[in-house]
């Protein structure tokens, strides 16, 4: 797959990703926002709680499950990334913090399948 390909899924998976959280009453409010650390692909907000998702898109042929592919180090990245998120938006340094994976699952042909793993890590 090329580079221009799996930027594309990427961007599709991150649709879908914002969109879910949109039709659970969420508000987003940042998409891709990038850091010298890390990058944060969706940043959503509810009520008083901030949520820092890392999306992850594969095809319907992937072996892995995508939420392996968010490491230990990657998770350090996106915890930099979000402290440097509230340091810029200091009006949410009082909510409470959430980590989500969101699977997106694209096969060949049908619908895609999303699975939001809510609290997949902490600081």
């Amino acid at each position: 797959m090329s580079e221009r390909e799996q930027a594309a899924r990427g961007a599709r998976g991150e649709a879908l990703a914002a969109l879910y959280y949109e039709r659970r009453g969420y508000r987003v409010l940042e998409r891709n926002f990038r850091t010298r650390q890390g990058e944060i692909d969706v940043i959503v907000h509810k009520g008083d709680t901030l949520v820092f998702a890392e999306i992850k898109t594969r095809g319907g042929s992937a072996i892995a499950q995508p939420r392996e592919f968010v490491t230990a180090q990657k998770q350090r990245r996106l915890i930099l990334a979000a402290r440097r998120y509230l340091l810029l938006h200091p009006q949410w340094a009082e909510s409470f913090l959430r980590f989500d994976v969101v699977e997106i699952i694209l096969p060949e042909q049908g619908r895609p399948l999303l699975r939001c793993i809510e609290n997949a890590f902490t600081l």
